[in-house]
């Protein structure tokens, strides 16, 4: 399967269990993987032939910024529903949500978490 790839969208949001990641915020790293067909798109140069990464972008960068969650797992699943139900051609995402300042007294790059959600999975998914 093709893959349309997004690498550590930097994003600055409000996520985490402390009441100071909900008052100051930090920043956060996104990868997207969205799998899909390419071949059409791959031989035509046409961008209706594809799924936009800039839009796939927009849609992540409206869901994580819209409110406040006290899991990234809740963002990271929020984020593959809504971009499997935005572009009916993606057969299937995977949402990497990484904390490179998640407050942990240890010395890391960041902390993730990583959802993987097919098409086929996504109506048995409840909210």
């Amino acid at each position: 399967m093709d893959k349309i790839i997004i690498k550590n969208l930097r994003l600055y949001a409000y996520h985490g269990v402390n009441p100071e990641e909900k008052s100051q915020g930090q920043p956060f790293f996104i990868d997207i993987e969205a799998f899909t067909v390419l071949k059409r798109a791959s031989m035509s140069d046409d961008i209706s032939d594809t799924v936009s990464y800039s839009k796939i972008t927009k849609t992540v960068r409206k869901i994580f910024l819209e409110r406040s969650w006290d899991l990234i797992e809740k963002a990271a699943g929020k984020i593959a529903r809504e971009v499997l139900k935005e572009f009916p051609t993606l057969k299937a995402v995977t949402v990497r949500v990484k904390k490179p300042e998640a407050p942990v007294k240890a010395d890391f790059e960041y902390m993730a978490v990583e959802i993987n959600l097919s098409r086929d999975e996504l109506y048995g998914v409840r909210e």
